[in-house]
């Protein structure tokens, strides 16, 4: 399903919302909605049970969103947690200069998209992608432009330099995507954190940032969760949370928020042993991913060409989203930069000693961050799809259905009376539906025809649908309908619960 069909599906039936709609919107922020809200509270479930829950040398903790503001001198936020912007003068619009350079990349893999489709619909089912994009001389040629785009770029982002960036938008003749003008001003770095004051003290002293990451959370306390848990090197320490940046352009929905929510994981390990620790991460997190279902061609790998200051080693786990491949986790080895900074700005030590070793040192870390909301998203875009189906009367018709893993299904199962004017039928589907709702998250429907009602659950992602028609009055027995191969059939009003539990349980993807 196209993206724009995504967005409009989310609010249809209740995921997502703008934020403050009725005044408008608020740019880049949005709300979870009733099934959305239970979706996420799913991800973030399976997340953490994977995490913490199947680790006995990982544990959980949930740190402030203030900290004190030397938290981000120290970890580089204050100096140089910049993004490079750049007006059009005629539009007045402002626009971040490396996003600018990389939809005119964009633009080429589109071009490169649209002839692999074409090659596909000629040749049928003996097309060899992989083949042709290697063999395809105007597509090699598209590629390598679009590599030596994203290399200058990744230089001239690394090396901050914004009159690179400024040339890179004239040579490329990228025009304002509102206006079409290319009347540019030069290109500067904006300082991405929200800022506030603490109480009534205005000035520096009073000044308290909103944390644009979880991670320093997590460092600042490495010492109170070790001693207080008693683990050994090495471990991990997990949380999810909220992390907020003043982006300038949001893009893509909520894959790109000024509001979001992050799972970080923050390994510590004895100096020497993170890249074993790391090339561990990179395999058991892409694994995580998989058990979603998700297929083998919708994930990469993408390795960093220009390292941040911090890593001696980083990927990224990118998802075939809507409009292309994008980061959707991260797995770096800081290296020990973060303890290291804020042992010398705090002047207390934050190191442990390795009774193996018979020494004390600051740990290296490997980490593992992943966006909740990209997640969310990802999720959304692999199970919403149209598709043809025989109705009741098997005529061909078309249901738009979200196939999403049971376990991170909003909505378990729905319990349906065939007939809403029956008192005899809604009362035991109400017995059903009560008996059902201390287990799963349930669903009770009356209104509207039954394969209308099937179809907002196909619609919502609900697994499992439970009729109950005038058999059951008979014999205690219901038709369980199963979402994605439509297949129905009778069991016992006792057995449902077990039915549906060995089915949606998280125990699957563990």
């Amino acid at each position: 399903m196209d993206f724009k069909n995504l967005v409009a599906h989310c609010k249809e039936y209740g995921f997502i919302f703008q934020s403050s709609e009725i005044y408008d919107g608020l740019s880049a922020v949005y709300d979870y909605g009733p099934y959305g809200v239970e979706l996420k509270n799913n991800i973030k479930s399976y997340w953490w049970k994977s995490m913490v829950q199947m680790h006995e040398n990982i544990v959980g903790i949930d740190a402030a969103i203030f900290m004190h503001p030397k938290t981000w001198k120290a970890s580089g936020h204050v100096d140089a947690f910049n993004d490079p912007l750049v007006d059009n003068k005629d539009s007045k619009k402002r626009y971040r200069a490396d996003q600018l350079i990389e939809g005119y990349a964009e633009k080429i893999e589109l071009k490169i998209r649209k002839d692999v489709e074409k090659a596909a619909e000629r040749y049928g089912d003996a097309f060899d992608e992989a083949q042709f994009r290697a063999t395809n001389a105007r597509i090699i040629e598209r590629q390598n432009q679009i590599d030596a785009i994203l290399a200058r770029l990744g230089a001239a982002m690394k090396a901050g330099d914004m009159d690179d960036l400024k040339a890179q938008i004239e040579t490329y003749e990228i025009a304002c995507p509102e206006s079409g003008s290319k009347n540019w001003t030069e290109v500067r770095q904006f300082n991405l954190m929200f800022n506030t004051q603490l109480g009534n003290i205005a000035g520096e002293e009073g000044k308290l940032y909103l944390r644009p990451e979880t991670a320093q959370g997590i460092f600042v306390n490495f010492l109170n969760v070790q001693k207080s848990t008693r683990q050994k090197i090495p471990f991990g320490i997990a949380q999810i949370g909220k992390a907020f940046r003043n982006e300038i352009v949001a893009r893509q929905f909520i894959f790109r928020m000024r509001e979001f929510e992050q799972m970080e994981m923050q390994f510590f390990v004895r100096p020497g042993t993170e890249m074993e620790w790391y090339n561990y991460w990179k395999d058991a997190r892409l694994k995580w991913h998989k058990a979603l279902g998700t297929v083998d061609n919708k994930l990469r790998y993408h390795d960093h060409d220009n390292l941040a200051h911090y890593a001696n080693a980083a990927v990224d786990i990118e998802f075939d989203f809507p409009f292309g491949f994008r980061e959707l986790e991260g797995i770096h080895s800081r290296t020990d930069y973060d303890l290291t900074q804020h042992q010398a700005l705090s002047g207390k030590k934050l190191q442990y000693f390795d009774p193996e070793q018979n020494e004390n040192y600051v740990p290296y870390v490997v980490e593992t961050s992943i966006g909740c909301d990209r997640m969310f998203l990802a999720v959304l875009s692999n199970a919403l799809v149209e598709e043809a189906v025989p109705d009741a009367e098997g005529q061909e018709s078309t249901r738009v259905v979200m196939k999403l893993p049971p376990a991170l299904a909003p909505v378990k199962v729905a319990v349906l009376p065939l007939l809403k004017n029956k008192e005899a039928l809604t009362q035991a589907a109400e017995k059903i539906y009560n008996d059902l709702k201390r287990h799963f998250n349930c669903q009770y429907d009356e209104k509207d025809a039954i394969g209308r009602r099937y179809r907002r659950q196909d619609a919502i992602g609900t697994p499992y649908c439970v009729t109950v028609d005038f058999d059951t009055l008979e014999d205690n027995t219901v038709t369980i309908r199963d979402r994605d191969t439509l297949e129905q059939k009778r069991i016992k009003i006792d057995d449902i619960r077990s039915f549906v539990q060995d089915k949606v349980s998280i125990e699957n993807l563990l």
